[in-house]
């Protein structure tokens, strides 16, 4: 069965579509689909990638599991649909980027528009069970996330990282500092943000850099 992913990313992964993790992967995921409520809807699970080609990525941030409750994954990490209630991470992010930047609070949680701006909203985990957060982990997906953020450290230079919470830190432990931009702080969820999320300014400091650089701000 053949990948359906963005050609630039499809070409530059193409060595892990032929490895055996990914083919025991790939069935893995057929069968849920056929035998479950499995989201996001399975058009968009490498939305990321289509939204943002790899010529294009200039910011990364990593999530873990797309959201498990109906409607809210669409491909994007912390990313819902228009028309679905923005998740609580999500609204804090929001609110530190208000507080940082001066921008106001929005009322719709879709981060296509940052993706469009060489944002890569990339899950460690692609798919999940409807109701059952982590579900899917342990069954390729970590491993063929961890190839592209070793493709992006190795092969690209200047990009930002934002790494939230220990579970994407620990993730990023494989990024080359001396090349790229990594920052980190406490994950935005209701239950870390106090605790160094609120106050991290990384959306004024992903900017500062990218402009150092001599590239355009994201738009946030």
């Amino acid at each position: 069965m053949e990948v359906k992913i963005e050609s630039s990313w499809k070409k530059a992964l193409a060595g892990e579509f032929e490895k055996q993790y990914f083919a025991e992967l790939r069935e893995f995921v057929r069968k849920e689909y056929l035998g479950a409520t499995v989201y996001p809807p399975a058009k968009h699970i490498f939305r990321a990638f289509e939204l943002c080609p790899l010529g294009k990525v200039r910011v990364v941030i990593l999530g873990q599991d797309p959201y498990h409750g109906k409607g809210q994954a669409h491909g994007l990490s912390f990313s819902v649909p228009e028309n679905v209630s923005v998740p609580p991470s999500l609204q804090n992010i929001y609110k530190e980027i208000k507080s940082d930047l001066g921008i106001p609070v929005r009322g719709e949680g879709n981060l296509a528009r940052w993706a469009g701006q060489g944002v890569l909203l990339l899950n460690a985990t692609l798919t999940v069970r409807a109701g059952s957060p982590g579900s899917h982990q342990h069954k390729g997906w970590e491993q063929f996330t961890d190839a592209v953020i070793e493709k992006l450290s190795r092969d690209k230079e200047r990009l930002v990282f934002l790494l939230w919470g220990k579970y994407a830190q620990e993730k990023g432990r494989i990024i080359d500092r001396a090349k790229h931009c990594v920052l980190v702080a406490a994950h935005p969820s209701p239950y870390s943000a106090a605790s160094g999320f609120f106050g991290c300014k990384h959306f004024s400091k992903t900017n500062e850099y990218l402009k150092s650089i001599g590239e355009k701000p994201i738009e946030w």
